[in-house]
């Protein structure tokens, strides 16, 4: 009977696949709390689950962070001064073009330069002379420079106008200091347009145009320049000039007017200490543009060659040479 009860189909060598040692090891470690765990409680856990849930790692969820395997490379400091030397240069070039660009657009809207300096009235019969503007034509670098040099020019202008003024009272304390008035006349009205038509000027230009050759002849004629204000300075008399000689000559005659020269002679040296200290700062300048005394030959060869008058001359020259040599053949 009991072969009747057992299943053909039963295989004998069949176990229960939940009997295996495996299986019941795990089944046996799972975590507690999982057996007391109905979903369709009102989701309160009870006190063994709320003490395993307590007990599990808490997992971390910050994103996964790839460190680099090589720390960037740190920049020395004469790199990076190199760096910022760059970045200045390039933001003097962004101003340099700007400020091109918004001297062509006055240019145009204007209808071309006109002369502005001096400064003349409408009515005056001489106009102005020259085109003079330090912040539309001279780079960005170079106007502090430009602008020293002009109010060095006004200061020795106004310098040579007090020298008139002290040779004027030292005239009427001595009536034979005659010769210098009349020399510290012909100075002011000699020195002020000469030296800035010709050390000024050319200084100017330089700096505008980058032009070698205006730059040298600026150095000459400003030594020449500097020499001049320490032969004020001395003041020797006989030559118009207010300078320390003349002063302490002055104090003989009259004290006032000794105190007044001596002002001047002051003036005099300040001037040439000035000049002194400006002529090294524009010849360190000069040096960090590309100019050079091989450029200023070219320049003056180009400028010799491509002048109207020097071609005129030159053809006329050339014609009545080859005239004479025809007739001699005659």
């Amino acid at each position: 009977m009991s072969d009747f009860d057992s299943s053909p189909f039963a295989d004998t060598e069949f176990s229960n696949p939940f009997q295996d040692p495996s299986v019941t090891q795990v089944t046996q470690a799972a975590p507690p709390g999982l057996e007391e765990y109905n979903p369709f409680t009102d989701g309160k856990m009870t006190p063994t689950a709320m003490a395993a849930r307590a007990a599990a790692p808490t997992l971390n969820t910050q994103p996964a962070i790839m460190k680099p395997t090589e720390e960037p490379p740190a920049y020395s400091q004469s790199q990076a001064q190199d760096l910022l030397r760059r970045q200045d240069e390039l933001e003097r070039k962004a101003a340099e073009l700007d400020r091109r660009e918004r001297e062509m657009q006055s240019l145009s809207a204007s209808g071309g330069r006109k002369n502005n300096w001096p400064p003349l009235p409408e009515r005056f019969p001489v106009g102005p002379c020259f085109y003079h503007d330090i912040t539309v034509d001279i780079p960005v670098e170079f106007q502090k420079t430009v602008k020293l040099m002009y109010y060095l020019w006004m200061f020795h202008t106004g310098t040579l106008m007090v020298n008139l003024l002290g040779c004027l009272a030292w005239f009427c304390v001595d009536a034979g200091r005659g010769v210098d008035f009349g020399l510290s006349i012909l100075w002011l009205l000699l020195f002020t347009p000469c030296s800035f038509v010709c050390w000024y000027r050319p200084l100017y230009g330089a700096f505008r145009s980058d032009s070698s050759f205006r730059f040298f002849v600026f150095f000459f004629v400003y030594i020449c320049q500097f020499g001049v204000y320490v032969l004020q300075s001395i003041g020797i008399a006989g030559w118009g000039a207010s300078g320390w000689i003349s002063a302490l000559t002055a104090l003989n005659k009259s004290i006032p007017v000794g105190i007044i020269m001596i002002l001047i002679a002051a003036l005099f040296t300040s001037l040439a200490v000035m000049s002194l200290v400006m002529f090294k700062k524009v010849h360190s300048l000069y040096r960090t543009t590309d100019a050079s005394f091989e450029k200023a030959q070219q320049e003056f060869a180009t400028g010799v060659l491509s002048n109207k008058t020097v071609q005129t001359a030159t053809t006329t020259v050339a014609s009545r040479a080859a005239e004479g040599a025809f007739k001699d053949q005659v």
